[in-house]
């Protein structure tokens, strides 16, 4: 009998408790063994998806447990880079929320520890694992939309009536580029495999220290991408990309299931259409199948360190070209 990969999730933050400790469970050959947080009232309802589940009151005690694998880590933005090292030194696999690092150059340090412990370290970007990121992957580099010309997007939420959440507080590296942003920007990165040349402008408006709206145009090789972000509007979210022969549109391109079902459609110019629908998928189960696989056989994952340090150095050129802008 295989045994399963075994998961330790560090703080009991509302999201894992929603989504990545549920995707662990019904992810294939994967389980959920602990949880490390000093809130019984928490801990009390990840009890409820196991009662086998181990608490230990201190992280440090989590990553001494050598039945687990991997850890995952949902903590306040700050903390990523610090405990994602912690985990590759005691010999775990790590799989980090968004950003793993408020810099891109912290994440050479990772890399680094990643190749020398031989271990998984990554972001958990888990868009790239859904069918329709790579069904549209797939049209562009089967030059399906002809030459591409641009790409555009709008992610939204508003938590104006939340301001202890740690999305708007600057300590915490709150801000919506950092928790949204990668989203229009990575998928940009993604579907094209190219790099921004140029951040062309960065209107960013700010509250408290964190961004609140950002309005950010890039130029990538041979076409322009647009992204509007915002903590402060009705929760939105759409995507298209648009080629000389065609465009693809996304209805749920980020929260597929919650904010909406999942469609890309695909439509010609001569009005042609097709419309794909991915009812059901959860890519957060796809991103925990995936990256279970990846450590047990050392294959390579479709999210790696490389591909996070490239969103997150556009997400730094964007707020330096805000300050410049501002001079």
């Amino acid at each position: 009998m295989i045994s399963s990969f075994k998961w330790g999730i560090l703080g009991a933050s509302k999201f894992a408790l929603e989504q990545m400790a549920p995707a662990i469970h019904s992810a294939k050959g994967n389980s959920l063994v602990a949880l490390a947080t000093r809130d019984l009232e928490k801990a009390n309802k990840f009890l409820e998806l196991s009662d086998r589940l181990e608490i230990y009151n201190d992280y440090n005690d989590l990553l001494e447990d050598s039945n687990i694998d991997a850890v995952y880590i949902p903590l306040p933005n700050h903390l990523h880079i610090e405990w994602a090292t912690r985990c590759l030194q005691a010999g775990k696999h790590v799989l980090c929320e968004k950003p793993i690092s408020m810099a891109a150059d912290e994440i050479d340090r990772l890399i680094h520890l990643r190749d020398k412990a031989q271990l998984l370290a990554a972001e958990a970007y888990m868009v790239v694992h859904h069918p329709q990121w790579q069904l549209a992957k797939e049209f562009v580099d089967a030059g399906k939309l002809g030459k591409l010309v641009q790409i555009d997007g709008v992610f939204s939420y508003n938590n104006a009536d939340d301001p202890l959440n740690i999305r708007n507080q600057a300590r915490f590296g709150g801000g919506g580029i950092p928790d949204i942003g990668v989203y229009p920007y990575g998928v940009s990165r993604f579907v094209t495999g190219s790099e921004p040349i140029e951040v062309l402008s960065a209107d960013i408006v700010f509250e408290n220290e964190v961004d609140i709206w950002a309005n950010v145009s890039a130029q990538f090789p041979g076409f322009k991408m647009q992204a509007v972000t915002s903590m402060r509007a009705a929760a939105r979210q759409e995507m298209t990309i648009q080629g000389t022969e065609g465009f693809l549109k996304f209805t749920a391109p980020f929260n597929p299931n919650v904010y909406d079902i999942a469609q890309v459609i695909f439509r010609k110019g001569n009005g042609h259409e097709q419309v794909f629908k991915f009812p059901g998928v959860n890519h957060y189960v796809n991103q925990v199948e995936a990256f279970s696989i990846s450590a047990k056989t050392n294959t390579v994952y479709g999210c790696s360190l490389e591909f996070s340090k490239g969103t997150q150095s556009m997400i730094d050129k964007i707020y330096a070209k805000n300050k410049q802008l501002l001079k």
